[in-house]
């Protein structure tokens, strides 16, 4: 009964931090504890109470978490420049990878930027899609038509 009473407190100090946190961090670790709780009352040999507290919290880590990070960022707004992807850029300083150089404009703010296809060079005027952003530059792509 000492076991049960163990997983039951791992199980409630678990709880207790994610909601403390809203990370989703422990709440994995919490159904392995719980589940562990169950084979403790029914006497089950502590090896195999740690064998399930393991392999149960992995798996709802490993197989639920992102979709419920997923389900719980869905009404996140992105802000700053992490929005500016998937958005167009006009190309105003010609964007060579070679080169190194390049620059666009996105609400009227200039960027350094590169091309995602190395070999390609844009000109002066090139309607881009913005595909991610590497430090300080964004790299686009050309849009195409």
């Amino acid at each position: 009964m000492a076991e049960t009473t163990i997983w039951l407190i791992v199980f409630v100090a678990c709880v207790i931090a994610e909601i403390a946190t809203m990370g989703l961090v422990t709440i994995w670790f919490a159904g392995g504890a719980l589940i562990a709780a169950f084979v403790a009352a029914f006497g089950g040999p502590v090896w195999l109470q740690l064998v399930l507290f393991f392999a149960v919290s992995l798996v709802l880590l490993f197989l639920t978490r992102p979709v419920a990070v997923k389900y719980f960022n869905k009404d996140r707004v992105k802000t700053n420049a992490e929005s500016l992807v998937g958005q167009q850029a006009i190309v105003i300083s010609e964007v060579d990878n070679l080169q190194g150089i390049g620059q666009v404009t996105v609400n009227g703010q200039e960027w350094s930027a590169r091309n995602v296809k190395e070999d390609k060079v844009l000109p002066v005027g090139s309607v881009v899609i913005i595909r991610a952003i590497s430090g300080v530059k964004l790299m686009v792509e050309l849009k195409e038509n």
